[in-house]
């Protein structure tokens, strides 16, 4: 396929995860908000679990949750399926077109392994399928029908996850491989459980028959896993434009932290539905956030004590940078420049100086290292960019007399 035509249909297709991806989570936070905001009716409403009264667009509304199911099937039952469904096969096309399609440049990093694009594409998705076979499995355990050891464990396996992406894939690709693992949690629970034990319960209504209880409980549980998996997915949907997690030395380690404080912020706003007041979660999540950006504070370069020539800078990206940043890309299979930036002029340079060093100084650019940017290369145009990003030579020391 021709890359402009591949640019287009990947656009096309990340406009559509977002779409759908919105409609899903923002269907997703608004029934755990019914269920943790819903309170017992007064009186004179059997079965009925708890109720609501709600004001939206200058209307009233009225929910009632049911203890198991109502009197009645409704002459019309709104079901919510199609917007986990079309995220999660937006999401893979994205994954197919950027990573699968593209895996040497975006998922092989030899500085970290040396594998073959077809070993990478294997990686990542085997995480998927393996990662769902073991979620799927521990919900169904003894250990599924506890709540904080479940959590726990759960947390402690997706952790090892990243570990082990990051000793293998590029960082980048780490990332969305943890993401798309955990979307894909998500979408299974949807199509494997959630709908077959709601559709289960509607056949029993029809046939005048009570549903089984344990149908709705363990939609239940699905639905508040997917509760919580939520804010790092969408953590790692946005991480692309913050290399300094994912490029950090420990990547891995930044992921995992930010989705326990994403998790803490989650069970805050649980709890505070409920009635629950642990006012203590929101400041500990973020003393959390404070101490994991003095913890991962990039390291000092080498070069920092040593006036940096602008010419070795730019002649730096000329070789490692400009065949794919440039007005004139000669890289085989890039048209334009990514995003734009090209550093073809000392103005060039000087616009882009700041996220030229968070690119280079974290070591995701360029792309899996392709072009074999040095330690010390990154280490000259770190120190550069701190000295002030000057475009002008330091005047060479005066001769001793």
């Amino acid at each position: 396929m021709e890359p402009q035509i591949t640019e287009w249909v990947a656009l096309v297709v990340r406009w559509m995860h977002l779409v759908f991806g919105a409609a899903w989570i923002g269907a997703s936070f608004y029934f755990n908000w019914l269920n943790n905001h819903v309170r017992k009716p007064e009186a004179g409403r059997p079965g009925v679990a708890g109720d609501l009264w709600a004001i939206h667009g200058g209307h009233f509304y009225e929910v009632a949750k049911y203890e198991n199911a109502p009197e009645r099937l409704p002459d019309t039952l709104h079901w919510f399926k199609w917007e986990a469904y079309f995220t999660w096969f937006t999401g893979l096309g994205l994954l197919v077109l950027v990573y699968y399609l593209q895996a040497s440049t975006f998922m092989v990093d030899r500085g970290v392994m040396d594998l073959t694009p077809a070993a990478a594409v294997g990686v990542g998705v085997g995480t998927l399928v393996a990662g769902w076979i073991v979620y799927d499995l521990l919900c169904r355990s003894p250990l599924g029908r506890t709540g904080a050891p479940f959590a726990a464990i759960g947390f402690a396996l997706a952790s090892a996850v990243a570990w082990a992406l990051f000793q293998v894939l590029g960082a980048r690709a780490a990332y969305i491989h943890v993401g798309a693992m955990l979307g894909t949690l998500m979408a299974l629970n949807v199509f494997f459980v959630i709908i077959p034990n709601q559709r289960k319960a509607v056949a029993a209504m029809v046939a005048g028959e009570v549903p089984d209880p344990r149908l709705g409980q363990g939609a239940a549980q699905r639905s508040l896993h997917n509760n919580y998996m939520t804010l790092p997915v969408l953590f790692i949907m946005i991480s692309n434009h913050y290399p300094f997690t994912y490029g950090h030395e420990q990547g891995w380690l930044i992921l995992v932290a930010l989705g326990a404080i994403g998790g803490v912020v989650r069970h805050w706003f649980n709890l505070k539905g409920q009635g629950v007041r642990k006012d203590w979660l929101l400041p500990l999540a973020a003393a959390g956030l404070v101490l994991l950006v003095v913890a991962a504070a990039p390291r000092r370069s080498a070069w920092a004590d040593t006036p940096v020539p602008f010419s070795r800078v730019r002649a730096i990206l000329e070789e490692r940078c400009q065949k794919c940043h440039s007005a004139t890309p000669t890289w085989p299979g890039i048209l334009t420049a990514p995003q734009g930036v090209v550093y073809d002029t000392v103005a060039d340079i000087t616009r882009y100086a700041p996220r030229i060093n968070a690119q280079v100084s974290t070591g995701v650019m360029p792309l899996g290292n392709v072009t074999g940017m040095t330690d010390e290369e990154r280490d000259i145009v770190t120190a550069w960019f701190a000295q002030g990003a000057k475009t002008v030579d330091p005047a060479p020391a005066a001769a001793a007399p």
